[in-house]
Protein backbone atom coordinates (compact mmCIF):
# COMPACT_ATOMS: atom_id res chain seq x y z
CA UNK A 1 0.00 0.00 0.00
CA UNK A 2 0.98 3.26 -0.66
CA UNK A 3 0.22 6.64 1.14
CA UNK A 4 -3.36 5.86 -0.45
CA UNK A 5 -5.93 6.11 2.15
CA UNK A 6 -7.21 3.22 4.80
CA UNK A 7 -10.52 4.11 4.30
CA UNK A 8 -10.45 2.74 0.37
CA UNK A 9 -9.31 -0.38 1.05
CA UNK A 10 -12.37 -2.58 1.71
CA UNK A 11 -15.70 -1.15 3.11
CA UNK A 12 -15.14 -2.92 6.43
CA UNK A 13 -11.70 -2.99 8.53
CA UNK A 14 -12.22 -6.31 10.74
CA UNK A 15 -11.32 -4.97 14.52
CA UNK A 16 -9.28 -8.01 16.05
CA UNK A 17 -8.14 -9.11 19.31
CA UNK A 18 -5.42 -11.56 19.13
CA UNK A 19 -5.54 -13.65 22.64
CA UNK A 20 -3.18 -16.61 20.93
CA UNK A 21 -0.65 -15.72 18.80
CA UNK A 22 -1.03 -18.89 16.86
CA UNK A 23 -4.22 -17.77 15.56
CA UNK A 24 -3.00 -14.82 13.98
CA UNK A 25 -2.00 -15.93 10.82
CA UNK A 26 -4.85 -18.30 10.06
CA UNK A 27 -7.13 -15.64 11.08
CA UNK A 28 -5.72 -13.17 8.56
CA UNK A 29 -5.57 -15.81 5.93
CA UNK A 30 -9.32 -16.24 6.37
CA UNK A 31 -9.96 -12.77 6.54
CA UNK A 32 -8.21 -11.95 3.14
CA UNK A 33 -9.65 -15.19 1.44
CA UNK A 34 -13.26 -13.35 2.15
CA UNK A 35 -12.12 -10.39 0.68
CA UNK A 36 -11.13 -8.03 3.95
CA UNK A 37 -7.54 -7.14 3.44
CA UNK A 38 -6.99 -4.83 5.63
CA UNK A 39 -7.11 -5.77 9.26
CA UNK A 40 -6.96 -3.84 12.71
CA UNK A 41 -4.67 -5.65 15.66
CA UNK A 42 -5.62 -4.09 18.70
CA UNK A 43 -3.29 -3.28 21.40
CA UNK A 44 -5.35 -4.78 24.00
CA UNK A 45 -3.15 -7.68 24.36
CA UNK A 46 0.37 -9.00 25.48
CA UNK A 47 0.09 -10.92 21.99
CA UNK A 48 -1.00 -7.85 19.57
CA UNK A 49 2.50 -6.62 18.36
CA UNK A 50 3.38 -10.05 17.80
CA UNK A 51 0.70 -10.75 15.94
CA UNK A 52 1.14 -8.21 14.14
CA UNK A 53 4.66 -9.16 13.44
CA UNK A 54 3.45 -12.60 11.82
CA UNK A 55 0.89 -11.12 9.66
CA UNK A 56 2.67 -8.83 8.08
CA UNK A 57 6.07 -11.50 7.33
CA UNK A 58 3.54 -14.46 6.95
CA UNK A 59 0.26 -12.76 5.15
CA UNK A 60 1.41 -10.72 2.24
CA UNK A 61 -1.89 -10.03 0.49
CA UNK A 62 -2.65 -8.59 3.93
CA UNK A 63 -2.80 -4.73 4.73
CA UNK A 64 -2.17 -5.28 8.38
CA UNK A 65 -2.70 -2.40 10.68
CA UNK A 66 -2.30 -1.61 14.95
CA UNK A 67 -5.54 -0.33 16.70
CA UNK A 68 -5.90 0.71 19.99
CA UNK A 69 -3.16 3.42 19.64
CA UNK A 70 -2.49 5.86 22.46
CA UNK A 71 1.01 6.76 23.18
CA UNK A 72 3.98 7.60 21.06
CA UNK A 73 5.39 4.41 22.10
CA UNK A 74 2.46 2.95 20.80
CA UNK A 75 3.03 4.23 17.38
CA UNK A 76 7.12 3.42 17.38
CA UNK A 77 6.30 -0.11 18.64
CA UNK A 78 3.44 -1.10 15.68
CA UNK A 79 5.42 0.19 13.01
CA UNK A 80 8.11 -1.41 13.99
CA UNK A 81 6.18 -4.64 14.24
CA UNK A 82 5.28 -4.07 10.45
CA UNK A 83 2.09 -1.91 10.92
CA UNK A 84 1.40 0.02 7.47
CA UNK A 85 -1.63 1.71 9.03
CA UNK A 86 -2.36 3.20 12.70
CA UNK A 87 -5.90 3.49 13.96
CA UNK A 88 -6.31 5.63 17.69
CA UNK A 89 -9.33 5.74 19.79
CA UNK A 90 -8.81 9.69 20.49
CA UNK A 91 -5.87 11.38 19.80
CA UNK A 92 -4.01 14.28 21.78
CA UNK A 93 -1.52 16.74 20.29
CA UNK A 94 1.38 14.57 21.40
CA UNK A 95 -0.13 11.15 20.02
CA UNK A 96 -0.98 13.11 16.24
CA UNK A 97 2.39 14.31 16.12
CA UNK A 98 4.07 10.71 16.47
CA UNK A 99 1.54 9.31 14.27
CA UNK A 100 2.28 11.80 11.87
CA UNK A 101 6.17 11.32 11.24
CA UNK A 102 5.12 7.30 11.62
CA UNK A 103 4.98 7.36 7.57
CA UNK A 104 2.30 4.72 7.91
CA UNK A 105 -1.51 6.33 7.36
CA UNK A 106 -3.79 6.70 9.96
CA UNK A 107 -6.60 7.27 11.36
CA UNK A 108 -7.22 9.29 14.69
CA UNK A 109 -10.33 8.71 16.42
CA UNK A 110 -13.43 11.90 17.10
CA UNK A 111 -16.73 11.43 18.67
CA UNK A 112 -16.99 15.42 18.46
CA UNK A 113 -18.06 17.91 16.36
CA UNK A 114 -14.72 19.89 17.59
CA UNK A 115 -12.57 17.16 17.42
CA UNK A 116 -13.23 16.72 14.14
CA UNK A 117 -12.46 20.52 13.49
CA UNK A 118 -9.09 20.66 15.68
CA UNK A 119 -7.89 17.69 13.19
CA UNK A 120 -9.01 19.49 10.05
CA UNK A 121 -6.92 22.45 11.22
CA UNK A 122 -4.22 19.94 11.69
CA UNK A 123 -4.59 19.04 8.14
CA UNK A 124 -6.35 16.12 8.68
CA UNK A 125 -9.42 14.42 7.09
CA UNK A 126 -9.99 11.04 7.60
CA UNK A 127 -11.00 9.81 10.95
CA UNK A 128 -12.27 7.29 13.04
CA UNK A 129 -15.51 7.76 14.34
CA UNK A 130 -15.53 6.19 17.96
CA UNK A 131 -17.43 5.06 19.61
CA UNK A 132 -20.23 5.26 16.83
CA UNK A 133 -23.48 3.74 18.40
CA UNK A 134 -22.58 5.20 21.35
CA UNK A 135 -21.36 8.80 20.23
CA UNK A 136 -24.13 9.21 17.77
CA UNK A 137 -24.90 6.84 15.21
CA UNK A 138 -25.78 7.35 11.95
CA UNK A 139 -27.79 10.55 11.96
CA UNK A 140 -24.83 12.25 14.04
CA UNK A 141 -22.33 11.75 11.06
CA UNK A 142 -24.96 12.79 8.85
CA UNK A 143 -25.52 16.04 10.35
CA UNK A 144 -21.57 16.35 10.19
CA UNK A 145 -21.47 16.35 6.28
CA UNK A 146 -23.08 19.43 5.72
CA UNK A 147 -20.63 21.78 7.35
CA UNK A 148 -17.57 19.34 7.41
CA UNK A 149 -18.36 17.91 4.37
CA UNK A 150 -13.87 17.68 3.48
CA UNK A 151 -13.50 15.18 7.02
CA UNK A 152 -14.33 11.38 5.68
CA UNK A 153 -14.80 8.76 8.39
CA UNK A 154 -14.62 5.22 9.73
CA UNK A 155 -17.43 4.69 12.12
CA UNK A 156 -16.16 1.86 14.80
CA UNK A 157 -17.75 0.71 18.03
CA UNK A 158 -20.93 -1.11 17.98
CA UNK A 159 -21.41 -1.34 14.23
CA UNK A 160 -22.68 -4.67 13.05
CA UNK A 161 -23.55 -6.33 9.90
CA UNK A 162 -27.32 -5.25 9.70
CA UNK A 163 -26.33 -1.42 10.90
CA UNK A 164 -23.40 -1.15 8.75
CA UNK A 165 -25.07 -0.68 5.35
CA UNK A 166 -26.75 3.10 6.83
CA UNK A 167 -23.01 3.84 7.72
CA UNK A 168 -21.58 3.02 4.35
CA UNK A 169 -24.70 4.61 2.67
CA UNK A 170 -23.32 8.15 3.83
CA UNK A 171 -21.04 10.47 1.49
CA UNK A 172 -18.49 11.27 4.24
CA UNK A 173 -18.28 7.17 5.43
CA UNK A 174 -15.29 5.39 3.75
CA UNK A 175 -15.37 2.30 5.13
CA UNK A 176 -16.69 0.70 9.00
CA UNK A 177 -15.30 -0.99 11.36
CA UNK A 178 -16.34 -3.95 13.18
CA UNK A 179 -15.37 -7.55 14.97
CA UNK A 180 -19.17 -9.13 13.97
CA UNK A 181 -17.52 -11.63 11.34
CA UNK A 182 -15.13 -12.83 14.30
CA UNK A 183 -17.15 -14.18 16.62
CA UNK A 184 -15.65 -15.67 19.65
CA UNK A 185 -17.21 -18.92 19.15
CA UNK A 186 -15.69 -19.22 15.89
CA UNK A 187 -12.03 -17.81 17.23
CA UNK A 188 -11.46 -20.54 19.76
CA UNK A 189 -13.17 -23.09 17.84
CA UNK A 190 -10.66 -22.11 15.14
CA UNK A 191 -13.43 -22.24 12.68
CA UNK A 192 -11.48 -20.15 9.81
CA UNK A 193 -13.90 -21.13 7.04
CA UNK A 194 -16.67 -19.88 8.74
CA UNK A 195 -14.55 -16.64 9.47
CA UNK A 196 -13.63 -16.36 5.59
CA UNK A 197 -17.71 -16.77 5.03
CA UNK A 198 -18.78 -14.17 7.37
CA UNK A 199 -15.87 -12.26 5.99
CA UNK A 200 -17.10 -12.56 2.58
CA UNK A 201 -20.26 -11.58 3.77
CA UNK A 202 -18.87 -8.39 5.10
CA UNK A 203 -16.58 -7.84 1.63
CA UNK A 204 -20.11 -7.07 -0.25
CA UNK A 205 -21.79 -5.01 1.86
CA UNK A 206 -21.82 -1.22 0.16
Amino acid sequence: MTDSSVLDLAPVVPVVVVEDVADAVPLARALVAGGLRAIEVTLRTPAALDAIRAVADEVPDAVVGAGTVISPQNVADSVAAGARFLVSPGWTDTLLDAMKKSGVPFLPGVSTTSEVVALLERGVSEMKFFPAEAAGGVPYLKSLAGPLPQARFCPTGGVSLDSAPSYLALKNVGCVGGSWMLPADAVAAKDWARIETLAREAAGLK
